[in-house]
C-alpha cells in the first residue's frame, strides 16, 4: 500500500494550444486565442498485489488539479482550471526481482478511467462564475520508479506519462488531450 504526493507537467496541446482568428460568428474568435496550462498538483493512492518475484499489479487512485489561462489580444483574460481523477491498473516490472518486497528499480505501465472537469472563469474559479464541461475517457500511463529505504520505512520516487486515448477530437468540439508528465514522491507500507 503506498501514498504519494504528485507534481504534474503539462506537455502537447494540454501545455500551450493557439488559436488562430475565425470569421466573427463568435466574438471572442476574432482574434487569435492562446490557451495552457501550468504545474498541476495532487495526490495518489496504490495497492500493489505481487504475482511473481519481477511482477505485480497495481491498483491507482489519484487526481490533481492544474491551472491556465487562455488569451486574446483585446478580450479580458479567461483563468482556466482543469482537475482529474483517476482510477486504473497498473503493471510494475522490478528489474532486481523485489516486488514482494517492492524494492529497487521497477517499470510501470497502465490504463485508467479519467474523470475531467474543465472550468473557464474571468475570475478565481474556485468562487466567481464558471463554466464547467464534464468529459469521461481513457487514459494511459507508462514510466519509471525507484523504492528504497529501510525495512519498516521505505520511499518511492516515480515519473510517468499520462496520455488521453479517447475522447479528444477537435472535431467535435472535445477537450484536448489532458497529457502530462507526473512526478511523485511517496510511501510504501
Amino acid at each position: 500500500m503506498g501514498f504519494g504526493l504528485n507534481l504534474s507537467i503539462p506537455t502537447g496541446e494540454f501545455r500551450n494550444q493557439n488559436y488562430p482568428a475565425l470569421p466573427p460568428v463568435v466574438e471572442r474568435w476574432q482574434s487569435a486565442q492562446n490557451e495552457g496550462y501550468d504545474l498541476g498538483l495532487g495526490a495518489q493512492f496504490t495497492l500493489s498485489f505481487p504475482l511473481e518475484p519481477s511482477f505485480a499489479i497495481r491498483l491507482n487512485l489519484n487526481g490533481q488539479v492544474t491551472n491556465g489561462t487562455n488569451t486574446a489580444a483585446g478580450f479580458d483574460r479567461i483563468n482556466l482550471q482543469h482537475s482529474i481523477f483517476s482510477l486504473g491498473g497498473d503493471l510494475q516490472m522490478f528489474v532486481n526481482g523485489s516486488a514482494n518486497r517492492h524494492r529497487g528499480t521497477f517499470f510501470i505501465a497502465g490504463i485508467a478511467a479519467d474523470f475531467e472537469r474543465f472550468d473557464r472563469s474571468y475570475g478565481d474559479p474556485n468562487y466567481d462564475s464558471v463554466a464547467t464541461e464534464r468529459k469521461s475517457r481513457m487514459g494511459g500511463n507508462f514510466g519509471l520508479g525507484h523504492s528504497f529505504g529501510f525495512a519498516g520505512t521505505r520511499f518511492t520516487l516515480e515519473t510517468t506519462f499520462h496520455k488521453t486515448l479517447s475522447g479528444n477530437d477537435a472535431a467535435k468540439m472535445e477537450p484536448p488531450s489532458s497529457d502530462f508528465v507526473r512526478m511523485s514522491f511517496g510511501w510504501v507500507f
